[in-house]
């Protein structure tokens, strides 16, 4: 039984299967599939209940993927021990769209600057993606908005975006889910935890909104926005970067919604130096205080914000 194959198994239960793995490893789905039957082969259990194309994990499977966690992340700390403390090598960064667009250019500069062994490898998705690729291996670490469960991960709080709700010009004051209920959501797809804490809010004043689209960007939500076609919750750092904010009206949230912790994440007891020299840089580039970000190493959230209206 070597690494590889514990490192395969792995990445098709993570992935969900042998299609997906397959991708994410870039390899053929029959050699994907063979070295799980392999792997079956030599440990004489099956670790897969097979429904026809759908895999469901075996008690063996289970068993066996905490073991293949285990070892898998000591093999991963035993590299890192024999080599020295400077960064080199591949780093894997997962981070949201918005914050991709905003936040890491600058601190990103200065860390290839100082570490030139180091290459970027810049992924983008949402938070649930993200969190799973961390936990899978497939990133060495992500910057996502909280929450995020904290058991998998060790994390610390570098940024805190305002959230605010965004509308065609003309649209009348938002203050409640009650003022946007007949409205159309413009929002990413499910995982996105900016539109998990947009639907949160209408289930907590006991509404739903009328209808759901989903989208691929900022700017495609905001050029709908503009045009009338619905409303959608962003950080108000996005608008600053759309040339045609003036057709827009922007609404505050109340503090339950609008203060979003963006935190650096990575599996726990695996940071390396790639990733501690990360988190000293993007925390010197932190817009967050130092008391708030010491006390947000978990994660969490509120600001007080007033109600309102207002013209982007």
């Amino acid at each position: 039984m070597d690494l590889a194959d514990l490192h395969i198994f792995r990445s098709v239960v993570h992935a969900g299967g042998v299609t997906r793995a397959a991708e994410k490893l870039n390899r053929v789905q029959s050699n994907v599939t063979t070295r799980v039957r392999q792997l079956e082969t030599e440990l004489g259990v099956e670790l897969f209940i097979r429904d026809g194309k759908r895999l469901h994990l075996s008690s063996a499977g289970k068993l066996l993927l905490d073991y293949a966690d285990r070892l898998i992340d000591l093999a991963q700390e035993a590299r890192e021990a024999v080599h020295d403390a400077t960064p080199r090598g591949l780093l894997r960064l997962g981070t949201g769209e918005s914050t991709a667009a905003m936040r890491p250019p600058v601190p990103m500069n200065e860390y290839l600057g100082r570490y030139p062994d180091v290459t970027l490898e810049l992924r983008t998705g949402n938070t649930r993606e993200l969190a799973a690729d961390v936990l899978a291996g497939d990133l060495d670490a992500a910057l996502v908005s909280e929450p995020v469960a904290d058991a998998p991960f060790e994390k610390v709080a570098i940024y805190e975006e305002e959230l605010v709700i965004i509308a065609a010009a003309d649209h009348p004051p938002i203050k409640s889910p009650r003022d946007a209920k007949r409205q159309t959501v413009l929002a990413f797809e499910s995982g996105c935890s900016y539109r998990q804490r947009l639907e949160d809010w209408f289930a907590h004043h006991g509404e739903m909104p009328e209808r759901i689209v989903e989208i691929t960007s900022y700017h495609a939500m905001l050029g709908c926005a503009v045009a009338g076609m619905g409303i959608s919750l962003m950080p108000r750092s996005v608008l600053t970067t759309f040339p045609d904010a003036k057709l827009l009206s922007v609404h505050p949230l109340p503090p339950s919604i609008a203060r979003a912790p963006i935190s650096l994440l990575w599996r726990k007891g695996m940071l390396s130096p790639k990733v501690r020299a990360l988190t000293e840089i993007l925390t010197a580039h932190s817009d967050m205080p130092k008391r708030r970000r010491a006390g947000r190493k978990n994660g969490s959230s509120g600001q007080a914000s007033a109600n309102g209206h207002s013209r982007a």
